[in-house]
């Protein structure tokens, strides 16, 4: 099985919307629509042109995986999208931890030094990964002012790149 991480643009828009909806909607119940990420209709302006990223996980061709950075200032960044499908999750493959880690070499390269993303507290999975990679649950008071808020988000994690 060829596994590649590959960075996303707006021709890929379509694959990406069909991965992260149906995981919001349908297997998280999280009240999410389309309307509500334009993001994801035009990827290079929201995270590209800011110096943030996105990227892809390719199974054999098939987009399985997703994640983004958002650059909020000049040494801090958001992870957003997040997500991987349902049969590609797990050790075996290892998507979500190699989609990290090609964000965070990322951000290395550009001397971003601090991550921070926030999430929902159904996404127990989620926050052990993030928590195992060695993110710190901080309080929402604590994120940085210029911090991209998701309505939905309601724990928040940062992570300090050495």
């Amino acid at each position: 099985m060829e596994v590649l991480i590959v960075p996303i643009k707006n021709e890929s828009s379509a694959a990406v919307i069909d991965i992260i909806l149906p995981i919001q909607q349908i297997e998280f119940n999280v009240p999410i629509t389309l309307t509500d990420q334009p993001d994801l209709l035009d990827i290079e302006n929201a995270y590209y042109k800011t110096g943030g990223g996105f990227w892809g996980a390719k199974v054999n061709e098939e987009l399985a995986g997703t994640i983004a950075l958002l650059k909020f200032d000049h040494s801090s960044a958001a992870i957003r999208k997040m997500f991987v499908k349902k049969d590609f999750r797990g050790k075996e493959l290892g998507l979500a931890q190699r989609l990290l880690e090609t964000l965070i070499e990322y951000c290395k390269d550009k001397d971003i030094q601090h991550l921070y993303l926030g999430t929902v507290s159904v996404l127990q999975a989620a926050m052990r990964f993030y928590e195992r990679n060695g993110f710190e649950q901080i309080d929402k008071s604590a994120l940085p002012k210029l911090f991209p808020l998701m309505n939905a988000d309601n724990v928040f994690y940062h992570l300090t790149i050495k």
